[in-house]
């Protein structure tokens, strides 16, 4: 169970917290997984005060009851910190995965990344900039403007009662909407004109959010969304009513249990779910570790076991295997994962260079520790017509 579910669910069985108490052991809790693998050998409550100590930033009365030599120097930036006690070279097991990561991820700086909760990014939706900006001036919330449509909030911001979620702006993190720059480079009006028919499939859908931005990029494609959770799609559904998207297809569909053997993009396997319809893009959010993201859930970092990459990467392989069939020629697929590992990156590319006849056309890594947001990865894949010739 996600942290944050257990502890919404522990603070509604236990009342006598009040707010102040509900945050500082939100704050223990999350300080205390922020350590990854490091300091292990200590006990619990030396480690909940070491992560407490390096991952805040404010004093505090409970500091200051234990430990007021730490209270008065918090504020101090980590490294230094890092010099209390002399834990400078066990910290660095933090992250000890680092003979997995991807060719540009700085290890040094994604193993700090974790001590810090990242920000708050949401994605002005067209039309609704002025407005969202607005409506954050007017309830005095904090934010940065990062670009024409992405704006950072502290992630504590309370923006529900603020901003119509969905219709005037989507949470979206930053690297997220980065990915927008490669499906503008698939269907942007731009590259596609006047054509009629562009038809989308974002194939693990989940709650909708980059089908919401494809959408928004260009409103005149066909969209088809597809999860392997009925109730996932029930979700997305409310969202794309608020969205304003009503004309869309979905279905479930596990695209991971179905063998199929590559063949010419024209032979379908009906065993999927899907109809024979082919597609202009393919969005291919995969099933990941999760690794680009454990600065939000540290805990999926303390629990984790190295052998999942592995599992993950052959289940990754298995979709793109499966819905690259359905590309139309001169169609783009576009690999995405929220994962730091090479095995879930580079590897997958390479597969799918080596089986399929795809054009690598662009490929980053979205380096979230440098903008206290999330780390994805993204490669975009066009079917060349020629091959039909």
């Amino acid at each position: 169970m996600p942290l944050h579910f257990y502890l919404k669910d522990y603070f509604k069985k236990n009342k006598k917290h009040g707010s102040k108490d509900r945050k500082l052991i939100s704050a223990l809790c999350y300080d205390y997984f922020r350590l990854g693998h490091a300091l292990k050998n200590i006990p619990v409550e030396e480690r909940i005060l070491v992560g407490f100590f390096l991952c805040e930033q404010t004093t505090s009365e409970f500091l200051q009851s234990l430990k007021p030599e730490w209270n008065g120097i918090i504020t101090k930036p980590v490294i230094e910190k890092l010099l209390i006690g002399n834990r400078q070279l066990e910290i660095e097991n933090i992250f000890p995965f680092g003979g997995e990561l991807s060719n540009d991820v700085d290890y040094k700086k994604l193993s700090f990344s974790f001590l810090n909760q990242p920000n708050l990014f949401i994605r002005a939706r067209p039309g609704f900039g002025k407005d969202v900006i607005q409506k954050l001036q007017t309830a005095s919330i904090k934010y940065k403007i990062i670009s024409e449509d992405c704006i950072a909030l502290p992630n504590s911001s309370k923006i529900d009662a603020v901003i119509d979620l969905d219709k005037e702006a989507a949470v979206q993190d930053y690297n997220s909407q980065r990915v927008g720059e490669f499906i503008n480079l698939a269907i942007g009006p731009e590259s596609y004109g006047e054509q009629s028919e562009i038809n989308v499939w974002d194939c693990c859908a989940a709650s909708g959010g980059k089908s919401i931005m494809a959408y928004d990029i260009n409103p005149f494609i066909n969209l088809t969304v597809s999860d392997k959770r009925k109730s996932i799609l029930q979700n997305l559904q409310q969202r794309f009513t608020k969205a304003g998207i009503k004309n869309y297809t979905s279905f479930v569909s596990d695209l991971s249990g179905v063998q199929v053997a590559y063949s010419a993009p024209t032979c379908w396997d009906h065993n999927t779910g899907l109809n024979d319809k082919e597609y202009n893009l393919i969005i291919a959010d995969v099933p990941c570790t999760g690794s680009g993201t454990w600065a939000r859930t540290p805990e999926q970092l303390f629990y984790f076991d190295k052998n999942q990459i592995k599992k993950y990467s052959a289940l990754q392989k298995q979709i793109v295997t499966n819905v690259i069939l359905h590309l139309k020629p001169g169609g783009y697929l576009l690999y995405i994962t929220c994962s730091v590992f090479k095995k879930e990156n580079e590897e997958v590319v390479d597969f799918i260079r080596e089986k399929f006849p795809m054009n690598l056309i662009k490929t980053e890594l979205l380096k979230g520790y440098e903008m206290k947001a999330d780390t994805l990865f993204a490669a975009l894949f066009l079917y060349p017509k020629k091959l039909l010739t």
